[in-house]
């Protein structure tokens, strides 16, 4: 298991991969020709090497699980502040993508560095956000 400082309010956070662990995406009924434990593997030894330029972490479903494997790369906090947005990554399959991954990340992603032509066909555009549920009416008491 693998121990995450919490970052303090005022720390800058790095960019960071949020790998998709949910119902699809890792899952090798679904996509059973890729190597899903050594992609996230891969990644977590990137940032084990990056000296704190990268995070990884792993989420539960995100959502587009059509598209699985999904990988969103956030933005540096400083990228944030001048705009910048996640960029989400979907059919992250095999080691090439993996790879452009990688190095797109560890060379700043998003807000910093243009995001190359192969890694943009991986783009994809995030789940649409749920509709606020209806508020309750109670019933009337006599």
């Amino acid at each position: 298991m693998t121990w995450i400082r919490p970052l303090a309010a005022h720390a800058e956070r790095p960019c960071t991969l949020v790998v998709c662990r949910g119902c699809c995406c890792g899952d090798p009924r679904k996509n059973p020709g890729s190597d899903h434990a050594g992609q996230l593997a891969r990644l977590r030894e990137a940032a084990a090497a990056s000296g704190g330029r990268l995070a990884v972490r792993t989420s539960d479903c995100l959502g587009p699980c059509a598209q699985a494997n999904v990988i969103v790369v956030q933005p540096t906090t400083e990228a944030r502040r001048r705009g910048a947005r996640a960029t989400w990554f979907g059919w992250a399959l095999d080691d090439t993508a993996t790879d452009e991954i990688i190095a797109w990340a560890e060379s700043g992603g998003p807000g910093t560095t243009p995001l190359p032509a192969t890694l943009d066909l991986h783009r994809i555009d995030p789940p649409a956000p749920k509709p606020a549920p209806e508020p309750r009416r109670g019933r009337r008491r006599r």
